[in-house]
């Protein structure tokens, strides 16, 4: 089964304590593809400036990554900045140049409107509701937000929750959005909107997956060092979309399953910057560190 994403294209200024990058690629969109392709066929819709090289997305288009849905608008693409402290959780934004992003306007190429999985990534949730509008009934839509838009337009955010099968949020947000630090009444409340299942990413302690009152518990893959987070966030939910396209089935073992093949591919991705790490990896590398996984969580 095929995945359409929308989402950012962007280009990232990243400086950590094991060296910086200027310009390199980024953006929730491609960070979703470079994991997700190792799975399914993906479909992108997003925009670019006439600034953008379309040699950095080579890789992706010979992973079965459609490009379609990308459009170019005159001006400079989307373009983030940040320095994160020896504490890889905690990071200072220095600039945020939306560019071309500001006035994005998804529209839909009319064989992508019949894609089986929708990945609504971190955007303006009145423009996932835009998309949500253009789709025929996907088998699931899974939505990925952040604290900004719970903050400025929790109405709107509300109105793609209600509409979302899988939803993907972090816990703080998850405290923030229900307006209660109690983990089980504020999975309640979000899955009595209409989500089925939720996600809920832990960063450096891993991921929990609730389905129907059932918990999972995943942890992250123990690494010996952490080059850049960066995309992370975006490459799990790859991970985890992909295995479920590629399984086009979402009982709870799949879900399970799912869950842990997040985690195995965000871990790829911090071990180098930007996408390095995830251009040098197959399935196969994957498989096998998942199969780590699996050893590490019987008992």
């Amino acid at each position: 089964m095929s995945i359409l994403v929308v989402g950012s294209i962007a280009y990232d200024s990243v400086e950590t304590p094991f060296g910086k990058r200027d310009n390199a690629l980024g953006g929730s969109t491609l960070y979703f593809s470079s994991a997700a392709s190792l799975f399914a066929p993906v479909h992108v819709v997003g925009v670019i400036g006439d600034d953008f090289n379309p040699a950095d997305i080579d890789f992706l288009k010979q992973r079965r990554v459609n490009f379609d849905g990308m459009v170019e608008a005159a001006g400079k693409t989307f373009r983030w900045g940040g320095v994160y402290h020896k504490n890889m959780n905690m990071r200072d934004t220095l600039f945020t140049d939306l560019n071309v992003f500001e006035t994005f306007d998804p529209v839909l190429p009319d064989h992508y409107k019949s894609l089986d999985y929708l990945f609504l990534a971190n955007i303006d949730p009145d423009l996932q509701l835009k998309v949500l509008d253009q789709m025929h009934k996907p088998k699931a839509v899974i939505l990925d937000t952040m604290n900004f838009w719970i903050s400025g337009k929790k109405e709107s955010l509300t109105r793609v929750i209600q509409r979302t099968d899988i939803l993907i949020i972090n816990d703080e947000e998850l405290i923030e959005y229900t307006g209660t630090e109690n983990f089980l009444e504020g999975l309640r409340h979000i899955t009595a909107l209409g989500p089925k299942v939720v996600v809920i990413k832990r960063g450096m302690y891993g991921a929990v997956l609730y389905n129907a009152g059932r918990f999972f518990f995943a942890p992250a893959y123990p690494l010996p060092e952490v080059k850049d987070p960066t995309g992370a966030g975006d490459t799990f939910a790859g991970g985890f979309i992909g295995y479920l396209a590629e399984q086009d089935n979402l009982d709870e073992i799949t879900l399970r399953r799912a869950l842990v093949y997040g985690s195995t591919t965000a871990s790829f991705t911090v071990e180098q910057f930007s996408m390095d790490r995830l251009k040098e990896i197959g399935r196969f590398e994957v498989d096998n560190r998942w199969n780590e996984f699996k050893e590490m969580m019987q008992f």
